[in-house]
């Protein structure tokens, strides 16, 4: 991939003082190391009347699949080859801005100690890029460059195949900007726009990608007219940086609207003092959430299924309404935590016989579990493998057969709103599967259908209007009828659910409770 920039001198002011100010030696041909290959900067031409300087990066197709492997949103375009058959190696894209970022680094910010008054003043420069991607064409280019001061903004759309001129166009254009700028503002401009017109980056964009686009657009982009979408293409549609960013932007816009300084006009935290209003964590919403629809169901006696640490049995002990209350897991060492949380054996005897930990695998029938208001699976179901997820449906909603259960489970469509999760990952390493909207509410009506329940969803945590809540949530409720007649079929066990190894420990699990280990009356 190639850039060349170009200026015309004068007797007071020669052409080569290029050289000085992107630092490089106009009678040398210097190579640079980056991160996917080789970056190369030489003269084609260097007089006092006319002197070019040309970027040439020769990408690395071995670096690039090590590195990239096509991951999140900064894999290159067409990812289905794009391994080993892409644009990357020809087409300007954010390997030629972080390119340019490394080897005209002093350039970008403007400092020359050798001609400091050159380097602030405009030159008549002439930009070429050979092979652009243009996603959104040769009138996107001149929308994005147009009100940056150039005199000529000029996309030749590049032919598919100049011998099958019926082909049409492809998605490159040759740019060619022609005006007098600062040379830093120059390549600013092009360090930001060459990945945006791409719309890919070769890298995860972090938070602090925020603070790179707002340097380089410093002076252009907050009164730009394409403002918004520079932005979201920059940082990759990543919704959180995207808010950011515009938020500081715009503080930007007042500041020179008032000819202020940014600092003086967000003035308004005092920040010798904490008064920010810190956000709720999802775990304590998720809480609150379940122990409002456990109310509002009326219920009493309540199974924690897969209680883990003892977080929410811990919440539950907090409201003297619920009287029964069963914390169950299979790991050992997750009930012996938490019964250290909630100091089981410092406990009072009236509020110790409220609490019972219990050992047990939540895909087995368990007579223990029976005749309990509510049962809770919180952030539970996507630790299974999906072909072990019909078994516990049916030890729950068929054998144990609570009057309410509340289901709880991440919601895959709002993982593109966490700025730290790498696209692709699941929130945590041990899940199996996380689904979406739809997929959580089929198989939340397949179950109801089959094991008589009603179902209704609630959102938990922030319910974005494009992608929906963080967590999901659904609350099952037994219906009467159905209540009765489960009671009259306890114990049978449908075709489609087959019996456990009976090798397996499911019958002998083991009770840890307040005080003595025991099994819970009626347990068999």
């Amino acid at each position: 991939m190639f850039l060349t920039i170009s200026t015309t001198g004068t007797p007071e002011g020669p052409a080569t003082d290029l050289g000085f100010l992107l630092h490089k030696h106009p009678d040398k041909a210097q190579a640079f190391s980056t991160s996917h290959g080789t970056a190369h900067v030489l003269y084609p031409e260097a007089s006092a009347e006319r002197c070019t300087a040309a970027l040439l990066l020769e990408v690395d197709p071995v670096a690039l699949v090590r590195r990239g492997r096509g991951k999140g949103s900064g894999g290159a375009p067409d990812s289905a080859l794009a391994q080993y058959v892409n644009d990357r190696p020809y087409a300007a894209s954010s390997l030629l801005s972080v390119a340019m970022s490394t080897v005209f680094k002093s350039a970008l910010r403007g400092v020359c100690a050798a001609m400091p008054e050159r380097a602030a003043s405009p030159l008549p420069l002439r930009i070429e890029v050979p092979a652009l991607p243009a996603r959104g064409g040769a009138e996107l280019v001149r929308k994005l460059f147009g009100p940056l001061g150039w005199d000529r903004v000029e996309a030749e759309p590049v032919v598919l195949d100049e011998q099958f001129p019926e082909w049409g166009d492809s998605r490159y254009v040759r740019l060619t900007l022609e005006g007098e700028l600062r040379l830093a503002d120059a390549l600013r401009q092009l360090y930001v726009l060459l990945p945006v017109l791409d719309d890919a980056k070769h890298y995860w964009v972090a938070p602090d990608e925020v603070d790179k686009l707002l340097r380089a657009g410093e002076g252009w982009l907050a009164d730009h007219p394409e403002q918004k979408l520079i932005t979201s293409r920059y940082l990759s549609r990543r919704w959180g940086l995207t808010r950011q960013a515009a938020e500081r932007l715009e503080l930007v816009r007042l500041a020179e609207s008032d000819d202020l300084e940014v600092e003086d006009v967000d003035n308004a935290v005092d920040e010798t003092k904490d008064t920010e209003e810190r956000p709720v964590p999802l775990a304590e919403q998720r809480r609150a959430a379940i122990l409002d629809a456990l109310r509002t169901a009326g219920a009493s006696s309540v199974l924690d299924l897969g209680c883990g640490q003892g977080q929410l049995v811990q919440a539950l002990l907090k409201n003297t309404r619920f009287t029964d209350i069963v914390g169950v897991d299979v790991s050992v060492r997750a009930l012996a935590v938490a019964a250290r949380r909630l100091r089981l054996e410092r406990m009072g005897e009236r509020q110790s016989g409220r609490v019972t930990l219990l050992q047990g695998s939540l895909t087995y029938t368990d007579k223990r579990l029976k005749g309990y208001d509510a049962a809770v699976l919180s952030e539970v179901i996507e630790h299974l493998d999906l072909p072990r997820l019909p078994a516990l449906e049916y030890a729950v909603f068929g054998s144990a057969r609570p009057h309410t259960v509340i289901v709880t489970t991440p919601n895959v469509e709002y993982n593109v709103r966490w700025e730290t999760l790498p696209a692709g990952h699941a929130r945590h390493s041990d899940h199996r599967f996380e689904w979406d909207r739809r997929e959580f509410r089929d198989w939340a009506a397949r179950v109801a259908e089959r094991h008589g329940y009603g179902v209704v969803h609630v959102p938990v945590g922030d319910d974005d209007p494009e992608v929906g809540p963080p967590t999901q949530m659904a609350v099952f409720t037994l219906a009467a009828a159905d209540q009765a007649a489960g009671a009259r079929t306890a114990g049978a066990r449908p075709a489609e659910y087959p019996d456990p190894d009976p090798a397996s420990p499911a019958g002998t699990t083991t009770t840890t409770s307040t005080t003595t280990t025991t099994t819970k009356e009626g347990a068999a």
